[in-house]
């Protein structure tokens, strides 16, 4: 993982000591690197220039990872496309200064608003989902006078080997078009007068650990995209999705970008049709952590329990997918002057829910008051923040060299009910 080192203030991320950021903007606190958000877009830049292909491809991050405008706008500056799933995603990249060309729409169930809205900005594709889309798209399109650039999002039915909430691309999915409906419904989209047919799109899960179901989806795709051709539809691209899993505990096997996409660029290597990318967690997700602080001590006859100020609704993944995340003790910050021993705690949050946990039977030597990194948290975790038990989200803050950005303010209380009114 690598984003945090020791210095002499204790755990650091690039020059900046995380007790200084917890000193400055209080915690909960989530930090990113600009350092290693730039190596994880290099990685897949690297990758495809290697194959000699960087110049026909696109790489779009999958803006739901995690959507902060000064990540957004990193991207954009460094040439990322973005790969969107709303309305308010096509906005924040807009606002950003991405390029809307460069865009492509994915998601079950866009609305017509959010159709005209992308219509009008002039994004590069609609990944289309369903049958009933293609439809809507079309009549949309026409009533806005444009044509609708689109690829169909196909269903390869390959088991992704990830957890069940995260897999994409089984026929029990509710995502995409099922493979043995997609050759008729191309014919379809060809035969509407507001659709131009551009490519086709498949993404068949996240976290994906090991390259080859991609690989085996992608000859799928490639089968489809020659039988289409056959039938005089010809496809500018091929857009294989994202999905390459990041390294959550110590020791875990993660793969590089080179290794994860070296079998896919092989079969792609002599065909003429540009390629898309979308990856999301593999560009961000090493490169955030969640800082959080000590608040309580709570031993008992079975389990020692650190109740910390961060909590479910500012890191989900622990209670929705039992995802582990490594937690660290920065090693400075706190006030305590005697040693402890480490024992076996459970980091819990305040919520009120016995699922709020970030972390089971982990080693530490606390005192209240000590700091604790939670790593591996820049994709899902203040993307899915909530305001729970009438929370206030975290602040986030870009650490560039010695440098510190607060590019998201902490929420106030009173912002909260801000938009609610009693009853007269």
């Amino acid at each position: 993982m690598g984003l945090t080192t020791m210095g002499k203030d204790g755990l650091q991320v690039e020059s900046v000591a995380l007790s200084e950021v917890a000193a400055r903007f209080g915690t909960p606190c989530y930090v990113y690197s600009r350092a290693a958000l730039g190596d994880a877009f290099g990685a897949y830049r690297n990758a495809l220039q290697a194959h000699g292909m960087l110049e026909r491809s696109l790489v779009c991050y999958a803006v739901k990872a995690n959507s902060n405008l000064a990540i957004l706008n990193l991207f954009a500056r460094l040439g990322a496309g973005f790969d969107i799933v709303s309305g308010g995603e096509l906005a924040r990249v807009l606002a950003a200064g991405g390029k809307a060309e460069k865009i492509v729409f994915s998601g079950v169930g866009k609305s017509r608003a959010e159709m005209r809205m992308a219509l009008e900005a002039g994004i590069h594709c609609f990944n289309v989902e369903s049958a009933s889309e293609l439809e809507q798209l079309n009549a949309v399109a026409g009533s806005s006078g444009r044509c609708a650039p689109v690829s169909l999002r196909v269903n390869p039915d390959v088991d992704a080997k990830t957890h069940p909430y995260i897999s994409t691309g089984l026929k029990t999915a509710k995502f995409g078009v099922a493979f043995a409906e997609a050759f008729d419904l191309y014919l379809r989209a060809a035969s509407l007068p507001h659709i131009a047919v551009k490519g086709i799109d498949c993404h068949i899960g996240s976290q994906l650990l090991d390259p080859a179901p991609a690989a085996e989806a992608a000859d799928k795709v490639l089968a489809l995209v020659d039988r289409l051709a056959a039938a005089g539809i010809t496809l500018e691209h091929i857009d294989l999705g994202g999905g390459m899993g990041i390294q959550y505990h110590a020791g875990e096997p993660a793969p590089s970008a080179a290794d994860y996409l070296a079998p896919m660029l092989a079969k792609l290597a002599a065909r003429r049709e540009k390629l898309v990318f979308e990856p999301g967690r593999s560009l961000v997700g090493n490169a955030g952590l969640l800082l959080t602080r000590v608040d309580v001590l709570k031993p008992g006859a079975e389990k020692h329990f650190a109740v910390v100020d961060a909590a479910m609704n500012d890191l989900m993944r622990p209670a929705l997918y039992d995802a582990w995340h490594d937690i660290l003790k920065v090693g400075a910050g706190t006030t305590a002057t005697t040693a402890v021993p480490a024992m076996s705690y459970e980091i819990v949050g305040p919520v009120c829910e016995s699922g709020d946990f970030l972390g089971h039977d982990r080693e530490l030597a606390l005192n209240e008051g000590d700091l604790l990194a939670i790593l591996s948290a820049g994709a899902y975790g203040m993307a899915m923040a909530s305001n729970y038990n009438s929370r206030p989200r975290a602040a986030e803050v870009m650490i560039d060299g010695a440098t510190m950005h607060l590019i998201r303010r902490r929420e106030e209380v009173a912002e909260l009910f801000a938009l609610e009114s009693v009853l007269p």
